[in-house]
């Protein structure tokens, strides 16, 4: 589905998700990753849902978002709070929900120049 008819150069916009995917500025990624407003995409070594750690959010509470907005797969899972540990200590939120909302989310925060992180969990389709 598409989100936006154009990209910015200056922002990083979810212009669209496909099934396994996310178009970010009109280029597709079939790799989970981390993206911010004015920071490129960033492959985000996670395979699986239940790969996930306390080291992939400590990664992420270096850039310092005010949220982060999780995307969790093809439907909304929730992360054990001792795995976002580090985030909740800096005050950084998290939010998860499935990776179609989670995409919407982001381009209304970051729209709202917010300083948000999307972190997608990206799998290839079952076949």
């Amino acid at each position: 589905m598409k989100l936006h008819s154009s990209s910015t150069q200056q922002y990083q916009t979810v212009t669209g998700y496909f099934d396994g995917g996310v178009e970010i500025n009109a280029v597709p990624y079939t790799f989970s990753l981390t993206v911010m407003p004015e920071t490129a995409p960033r492959p985000w070594p996670v395979g699986a849902f239940e790969e996930l750690s306390a080291a992939h959010f400590e990664a992420i509470a270096h850039d310092a978002p005010d949220v982060v907005i999780l995307g969790t797969g093809a439907r909304q899972r929730f992360v054990h709070p001792r795995l976002i540990a580090s985030l909740s200590e800096r005050r950084i939120g998290v939010e998860c929900m499935d990776n179609q909302a989670a995409c919407r989310t982001y381009n209304i925060l970051m729209g709202e120049g917010r300083k948000v992180t999307l972190a997608l969990i990206l799998q290839a389709p079952a076949a």
